[in-house]
């Protein structure tokens, strides 16, 4: 079981949605946040540090059998990446899952998902 987390642009949603639904990947959980991947120097304003602005972005999380993950994950770069790829289009982590327990069955393991 893995647990497969992407950070991408808002306007990319629906295009990644329709991309997991495509690949019968249809349990996932998506959060609105912010953030900026990219560094970027501090600014000087009226002799003071200002640190750079935060970007809004949208997380998706996915907990997936492994048989499942690198067609999530396909379809993930094929939908929020832009034609050429562009700074900002977004990451991808893949990590371990070690648990997963179904509240209302108590089911556990690959079975819950």
């Amino acid at each position: 079981m893995k647990l497969v987390t992407a950070i991408i642009q808002p306007e990319r949603l629906e295009a990644v949605r329709e991309a997991l639904l495509k690949a019968e990947v249809f349990r996932i959980t998506v959060n609105r946040c912010t953030g900026r991947g990219q560094a970027q120097e501090t600014e000087l304003y009226r002799g003071q540090a200002v640190a750079p602005d935060l970007l809004p972005k949208v997380r998706l999380d996915i907990a997936c059998n492994d048989e499942f993950v690198e067609k999530a994950v396909a379809a993930i770069l094929n939908a929020a990446r832009h034609s050429d790829g562009e700074v900002g289009d977004g990451k991808i982590f893949v990590t371990p899952l070690e648990e997963c327990i179904r509240i209302r069955t108590g089911e556990r393991g690959s079975d819950a998902i």
